[in-house]
């Protein structure tokens, strides 16, 4: 196997095609593909230090980091935090080639868990992926410190949902996989690829965008209610809420990567009536839509002093006039601007709302 190592991006160019420099990502409700314009409205603003409060798997936070931007990068879920301790917080450090060859295979002497392997057969992985998988996160538990291991998680994460039909682990429908059908969507080469091989290629492509800013950038796991400090911009790009179907849960979308993120504790964290062995609920205020309005009045307020953004789908609760009503109460101008998109997984196109309030 090569040494990885890692590309030295042009940080100050190819402003017209950032979506080439940033880790790539299936992540529903992503960022990614909106980065450029995005970053067209919010770029030209007076800036220095810039939260990201529900950062995700930090498209967006990255690409603040390649401007030269002091990033803080926040998400609830454990495993969007270990993403951004990965690629947002970590400057310096890399997996080595005998690092990513020592998580992908079994020790002597080392015992490991099954389970995975035990719990979860027949629903998301075959069996030999779920024992392969148990092998690799004790493994990654050897490694020297805390931005190794969460690169080696981001790999495994990433990994994970590119196995997964949909990219998410809403259903338990291992059986795509194998069904003797004629396929329409999905790409079944990669819902078959080898774990190790997926792995290594995201631990080398993590590698490559691994670099220092010259910033004190970081990594938070908490509430968005709860962040300290002030901040110069906070961008905000809370879940989905929809008329019909209520709000986004991602913790539910992604219940197997929160698992894997907490493997110690998580036997103790799964709703073992779910025939899908997803996580035992937790109240959202951004999930409860009697309430939703007051979640967003709430966080407006708590960030007053900063420039505001936040990103929105059309159609959603609240809807615009709403918002933009809501953001008046503590900000003396805000500018909407919008973009007709396609967003993944949805039968219909819609408009990406921008509302930046000064």
């Amino acid at each position: 196997m090569r040494t990885t190592s890692p590309i030295r991006l042009k940080r100050t160019e190819d402003a017209d095609s950032p979506e080439r420099l940033l880790p790539s990502t299936r992540y529903v409700g992503s960022k990614r593909k909106l980065v450029g314009w995005i970053w067209d409205h919010i770029g030209i603003l007076p800036f220095e230090t810039y939260l990201d409060a529900f950062g995700g798997t930090g498209s967006l936070a990255y690409y603040a980091k390649i401007r030269m931007k002091e990033v803080t990068h926040n998400d609830l879920l454990k495993f969007n935090y270990y993403s951004g301790l990965a690629l947002i917080e970590n400057s310096h450090d890399f997996l080595t080639a005998q690092e990513i060859d020592s998580i992908v295979r079994r020790h002597t002497g080392v015992t490991y868990r099954d389970f995975i392997e035990r719990n979860f057969r027949g629903l998301y992985f075959t069996h030999a992926e779920n024992r392969w998988l148990d092998v690799a996160l004790t493994n990654i538990r050897f490694l020297p410190d805390r931005y190794k291991r969460a690169l080696a998680l981001h790999a495994l994460f990433q990994a994970c949902v590119m196995k997964r039909p949909y990219n998410l682990f809403h259903r338990a429908n291992l059986y795509m996989r194998f069904a003797d059908v004629n396929r329409s969507f999905g790409n079944l080469t990669s819902w078959n690829s080898n774990f190790t091989d997926l792995f290594r290629r995201f631990a080398e492509e993590a590698n490559r965008h691994v670099f220092s800013n010259g910033k004190n950038n970081r990594a938070l796991n908490m509430d968005v209610m709860d962040i300290p400090g002030e901040y110069d911009l906070v961008y905000i790009d809370s879940p989905y809420m929809s008329p019909k179907s209520g709000g986004i849960d991602y913790r539910d979308y992604y219940h197997f990567l929160e698992g894997m993120s907490k493997y110690d504790d998580w036997q103790s964290m799964i709703d073992y009536n779910s025939r899908r062995k997803t996580l035992k609920s937790h109240y959202s205020i951004w999930l409860d839509r009697p309430k939703i309005e007051t979640a967003f009045d709430y966080l407006f307020d708590k960030f007053r002093n900063s420039t505001i953004v936040v990103s929105y789908r059309s159609g959603g609760i609240p809807n615009s006039i709403a918002l933009k009503r809501l953001l008046h109460r503590y900000k003396s101008k805000v500018i909407l601007h919008k973009r007709h998109y396609r967003y993944a997984l949805a039968k219909t196109s819609g408009w990406e709302l921008l509302f930046i309030a000064t």
